[in-house]
């Protein structure tokens, strides 16, 4: 059992962290490049849609208590994330630091937890992303087969002459009380749109960090301006129509209605649970670190940066959208598009779709990177094959583990429906926290004398808080969540014990200090 627990020594993270050369990741990114990272994983579709729909069911104008509350957990984690970064700045993230604080069983279960965050996350968004370019498309008279817009069972029903994933309009369709089955079907059979998307994605990043990294930065330029208009549009209104924000904004906190969770402080605390998912995506800057200029001093700018931009961004949007409409009429697919529609401005549907597409490919770009790098440095410490860690000798780039990462991901979201992954998503991104949360707490116990660039405050209440806080909401997921957990850490230790135990370098070196 001892040799599970088995740490990699610091001292040789740390030597691999200053490798150089053609075979070793190249260092290209700045400060600006690793908060562009951050906030592109952060804003998805969860802005454009969950806002909406939380206000609606929950919180009421009060959601922006909501945003503020679901920031202050991700902010626990969030400053552990940016220790540990600071001081091991290398490409594997939390699977690292497990490894150097909790042992390699530990490293092992978190790396392929990972692959639930990273992996099957660009899957997911991928599907979600096709369906947006279909619908964006078809504005300009562009109009690509369901078939080849959705795996196989997903239906499409023909609305107002356009067709559009049924998951996606059904409430829209409610809304104006049209039944579904009185418009044409259509059932998808290979989403064809999914798949070329990560094929382009993964090629951009085999090609280089930088130009990924440029890429990542030039599209999140264009949702961030999505969400100014938005704010610019919607507060000119709001100032030119005072009476009619402050009676949308009253009640601010709805009063409760008998039940938890419906309005009143426990709707703000059940509202926080829902978009807690809309930050997750900032961990995956710390994948980044082997590739970051400056890591000690950048990594936590970009970890903590990108969290306090984006939580600005969702308090605004979040005000705003309820001064604009009152809340009860939010649960739409399509939130902020209401909000621009009521402010008199008739292209908001447009800009939702570009502000979605955008927020959407920017995720994909630092799912598949961070993926990617997981993999590098897990086969770097022989838990897998060789050929995941080959860096290309002209791009500097992992090029084997992208393009595999990117084949699995792109059949995945274009075969297999993946209704059920978001929250696989969710639960395997809560036990990265709690992992490396326990790590901070516990490496701050057995290595104080650490230089530590960047250090987390009131250690150890902010890892706890981190660990609780995190707990508590995989606690509030579905107990089919937690068994598909279960067999996937099962698998994962089939191949640990099958392949990874016996190719460990660190197990290797015991063996050999056993023989002498």
């Amino acid at each position: 059992m001892a040799d599970l627990l088995a740490k990699k020594p610091l001292n040789l993270i740390l030597e691999e962290s200053q490798e150089t050369g053609e075979h070793s990741l190249k260092r290209a990114l700045g400060p600006g490049n690793l908060i562009s990272l951050g906030i592109g994983a952060i804003i998805g579709t969860g802005i454009f849609v969950l806002t909406g729909a939380a206000a609606a069911q929950y919180a009421g104008p009060a959601i922006v208590f909501s945003f503020m509350l679901a920031a202050l957990g991700c902010v626990f984690a969030g400053l552990c994330y940016a220790e540990f970064a600071s001081m091991i700045p290398v490409a594997g993230s939390a699977y690292t630091y497990g490894y150097a604080t909790l042992g390699e069983i530990f490293a092992w279960i978190i790396g392929w937890d990972l692959i639930l965050e990273y992996a099957f996350g660009a899957a997911t968004v991928a599907s979600g992303w096709s369906g947006y370019v279909l619908s964006f498309l078809q504005d300009f008279g562009i109009h690509i087969p369901p078939a080849l817009a959705g795996t196989p069972g997903a239906q499409f029903v023909q609305y107002n002459g356009r067709w559009e994933a049924l998951g996606r309009i059904s409430k829209t369709l409610a809304a104006h009380n049209v039944d579904p089955s009185s418009l044409p079907h259509a059932t998808g059979v290979f989403n064809l749109v999914a798949f070329f998307g990560i094929a382009l994605m993964t090629t951009i990043l085999v090609i280089g960090i930088k130009e990924s990294a440029n890429l990542n930065s030039f599209i999140v330029v264009i949702k961030v301006t999505v969400l100014l208009i938005f704010l610019g549009i919607g507060a000119h209104y709001i100032l030119r129509h005072a009476s009619l924000a402050s009676a949308n904004w009253t009640p601010f906190i709805p009063p409760n209605e008998g039940e938890f969770g419906k309005y009143g402080i426990s709707g703000i605390v059940r509202a926080a649970g829902v978009i807690f998912f809309a930050y997750i995506g900032f961990d995956a800057v710390s994948t980044a670190a082997q590739e970051a200029k400056n890591p000690k001093r950048d990594m936590p700018i970009g970890i903590l940066g990108s969290l306090v931009i984006c939580t600005i961004l969702y308090i605004l949007v979040a005000g705003v959208l309820t001064g604009l409409v009152k809340y009860n009429t939010l649960n739409v697919p399509d939130p902020i598009a209401v909000g621009i529609d009521q402010a008199g401005v008739r292209w908001g549907s447009f800009l939702v779709k570009l502000g979605a597409i955008c927020g959407l490919t920017s995720t994909m770009v630092v799912m598949l990177l961070g993926q990617s790098r997981v993999f590098f440095s897990m086969s770097r410490d022989g838990l897998l094959p060789k050929w995941f860690s080959q860096i290309h000798t002209r791009f500097r780039t992992p090029y084997i583990s992208s393009i595999f990462v990117g084949i699995f991901v792109a059949i995945f979201a274009s075969v297999i429906p993946i209704a059920i992954l978001g929250e696989l998503v969710s639960i395997g991104t809560l036990l990265a926290f709690v992992i490396v949360c326990a790590g901070v707490w516990m490496i701050r116990r057995t290595n104080p004398e650490m230089p530590r660039p960047f250090k987390a405050p009131m250690v150890p209440f902010v890892p706890i808080m981190g660990i609780v806080i995190s707990l508590l909401m995989m606690v509030g997921l579905p107990g089919d969540t937690w068994l598909r957990l279960i067999v996937w850490l099962v698998i994962g230790m089939v191949i640990y014990f099958g392949y990874g135990r016996h190719h460990s370098r660190v197990q290797v070196a015991l063996e050999g200090r056993k023989t002498e």
